[in-house]
């Protein structure tokens, strides 16, 4: 089968389209042939070597397609279902946890379908379990007009929160309004000192912030005294150690750094993380945009428009026709 494969880590150059053998599943596994894979800013963590992974590996996590072969018998072949935990999406054959897929519609966008989860379930924890979001609270979000900052404006807004972003382009401006935010920033120096003044000096309950190094410490200066700053991300560099009396300096703050794994790994709560999203967006209440689509073997370009912060929404890779 043909898949993206790293040998070595290193920039989007190493990313290299070739031919290996299919996979075999394990009896806790399905087969599935994958029709698109999803690209995240996780796959760049472990391409970079900031996540390790036994090389030569495939990347990629997150995906649709259809069921090949189920060794249990329980997922009748052709069902076409989604992941977002399965390594080695960037292939055409991927092995996917029984317990790790959710089960779609068949008139179910494959593009949105294979975007949808990770993105989508990280939004779903942030707003409704690390800070579970009311009428009447106050949230910002870095990079908002990106997969997750797009996804958690509209599940902030539904929820009644008055939602604060942070962008970088006029573009994107207009797409953080139009997913729900109500006030719009820049990345300029002081901009969290900016956002404490436009709350009258308390600051916001929460801050969202998947960017990381070059965002953090203004997201302390942006938050109330017993606020949470929720790391979600390092989209531009991990945040260094820093001294916990920063904290206190600050107000007391909550600082935590979750991640989708941890949120998804009581029993039960993948499918229901899973189940509010693909609902929400069959009821249309939630909108994911898609903005880029690349052929798999193309895959070392949407890393690079992906680092570039060039594109809004989600990216895709085409893998096989469904």
């Amino acid at each position: 089968m043909h898949a993206i494969q790293i040998a070595e880590t290193g920039g989007p150059e190493v990313l290299r389209y070739t031919e290996v053998p299919a996979p075999t599943p394990t009896e806790e596994e399905v087969l599935v042939d994958v029709t698109v894979a999803g690209v995240n800013y996780i796959d760049t963590y472990y391409r970079e070597g900031i996540y390790s992974a036994e090389k030569p590996f495939i990347p990629g996590f997150e995906g649709t397609g259809r069921v090949v072969y189920d060794p249990q018998g329980q997922i009748a072949e052709g069902t076409l279902v989604a992941w977002h935990h399965a390594f080695g999406s960037y292939a055409e054959q991927v092995c996917v946890s029984r317990n790790g897929l959710v089960a779609v519609p068949d008139d179910f966008p494959t593009e949105i379908a294979a975007s949808m989860l990770l993105q989508g379930m990280t939004a779903h924890f942030l707003s409704h379990g690390v800070y579970e979001l009311g009428e009447g609270d106050t949230c910002l979000i870095t990079a908002g007009a990106g997969g997750v900052g797009q996804l958690l404006t509209q599940m902030a807004s539904s929820l009644g929160a008055t939602v604060y972003t942070i962008v970088s382009s006029d573009e994107k401006e207009k797409i953080s309004y139009a997913c729900g935010a109500e006030h719009v920033f820049r990345y300029r120096e002081g901009w969290g000192e900016q956002v404490r003044r436009l709350t009258g000096g308390r600051g916001i309950d929460v801050v969202y912030d998947g960017v990381g190094q070059s965002t953090f410490f203004e997201s302390l200066e942006a938050v109330r005294a017993r606020g949470t700053v929720a790391l979600f991300g390092a989209a531009s560099g991990p945040v260094e150690p820093i001294d916990p009396q920063l904290l206190n300096k600050h107000g007391s703050i909550f600082l935590t750094r979750p991640s989708l794994g941890a949120w998804t790994a009581q029993e039960g709560e993948f499918q229901m993380r899973a189940q509010a999203v693909v609902q929400a967006i069959m009821d249309g209440d939630l909108k994911l945009n898609v903005s880029a689509s690349y052929p798999l073997e193309e895959a070392a370009q949407a890393h690079r428009d992906l680092q570039s912060r060039s594109t809004t929404g989600s990216i895709v890779l085409r893998v096989t026709p469904d």
